[in-house]
C-alpha cells in the first residue's frame, strides 16, 4: 500500500505532499480567494496527475530501453492534457510525447517501450485510462561522442 499525507500550511498559502520517503515534499498550490492576485504556491492537483503519468511512463521507458541494451542518456516527457470545460473538469485526453537522448538508440525498440509503458506497466497510466483518452509520439535525438 502506498502512502501520502497532505498538509495544509497557511502560512504558505500552500499544501505539502510527502511521501514514504523522508525528507520528500511536493508543494501543492492550495485554493485562493477568487479576484486576487496571489501567484500559485506550488503545483494543482491536476498537474500532479499530468507529472505522475509522465514520470511513471518514462521511468518505465528507461528501464526497459536500458534491459534492451539501448544507450539512453536522456529523457523528456511533455504531458498535454485536455480537461473537460465544466466541473469537476476531468481529463479526457491525456498526449505524451517522448524525446529520447542517446547513442545509436533504436525507433523500433523506443516504441516498443513507449507501448509496453503505456499498455503494461505504468500504474499511473492504468488509473487514468478508461476516463482519459490516452496518446504518445516520439522523437530520438542522436548524440555523439563529441558532443556528451
Amino acid at each position: 500500500m502506498r502512502t501520502v499525507r497532505v498538509a495544509w500550511d497557511p502560512a504558505a498559502e500552500r499544501f505539502t505532499a510527502s511521501g514514504t520517503h523522508p525528507g520528500q515534499t511536493i508543494s501543492v498550490n492550495a485554493p485562493h480567494v477568487p479576484g486576487s492576485d496571489q501567484p500559485a504556491t506550488g503545483f494543482s492537483a491536476s498537474e500532479l496527475i499530468l507529472a505522475g503519468v509522465g514520470s511513471c511512463a518514462a521511468w518505465d521507458i528507461v528501464e526497459i530501453l536500458r534491459k534492451g541494451r539501448q544507450d539512453v542518456t536522456g529523457v523528456d516527457v511533455r504531458v498535454e492534457g485536455t480537461q473537460d470545460p465544466e466541473r469537476p473538469w476531468p481529463y479526457r485526453s491525456i498526449v505524451l510525447h517522448f524525446s529520447i537522448q542517446g547513442r545509436g538508440v533504436s525507433e523500433r525498440a523506443v516504441e516498443r517501450a513507449i507501448a509496453l509503458s503505456t499498455g503494461r506497466y505504468c500504474s499511473a497510466l492504468a488509473t487514468v485510462r478508461g476516463v482519459a483518452e490516452i496518446g504518445t509520439s516520439f522523437e530520438v535525438l542522436a548524440v555523439d561522442d563529441a558532443a556528451a
